[in-house]
């Protein structure tokens, strides 16, 4: 028997909750915590980094097979649900908590998101300039228990429906072909 070696990326895309309910869906991924990366203050709490003043972006730790999805996927995935040329902001969530980040592991993680992230500004998809971060990953906290599977465990509140839903939604529709089963 095999064993599939697992690796790790750090997406910051916005509120982790929907950076999460997206990618629980996507095949090859095995668990995605949300928390806090990118910041100066060692666990750090919710309230804390809602401030705006820790350097911590809100940002889900994603362990994955790369021979079921491959990091490319990964970054194809996170720059198709969320808009990466709005500087900390995602819709109505502001602060430099709600950044676009690529909290970098390896090397080929760097090259891969720098390499994705000029061919994307060069193809002209998107209107503005993509102003997402590519920074070497330096920490990760998992966030308070509450802030896990949130999507899944209160999909009926108004922030659940009105903003995580439509992102899950859009990721099915483009994506149906790496749900997993």
């Amino acid at each position: 028997m095999t064993t599939a070696t697992l690796d790790t990326a750090t997406l910051a895309s916005g509120c982790f909750w929907c950076v999460e309910a997206v990618f629980q869906n996507l095949r090859g991924v095995t668990s995605v915590v949300s928390g806090y990366s990118g910041g100066a203050v060692e666990n750090p709490s919710y309230a804390a980094v809602c401030t705006g003043t820790t350097g911590h972006a809100e940002a889900c730790q994603i362990i994955y097979d790369p021979s079921v999805v491959p990091f490319t996927e990964l970054l194809e995935v996170f720059w198709k649900t969320h808009d990466p040329t709005t500087l900390d902001r995602q819709g109505t969530d502001v602060g430099t908590q709600y950044r676009s980040a690529i909290f970098y592991h390896s090397e080929e993680q760097r090259k891969e998101a720098e390499a994705y992230k000029k061919q994307l500004n060069a193809s002209g998809t998107f209107a503005a300039p993509i102003v997402t971060e590519i920074a070497p990953f330096k920490n990760f906290y998992a966030a308070e228990d509450y802030h896990q599977n949130y999507f899944n465990e209160n999909g009926a509140q108004p922030y659940c429906q009105f903003v995580i839903r439509p992102k899950v939604e859009k990721f099915k529709k483009l994506f149906g072909d790496k749900l997993k089963k």
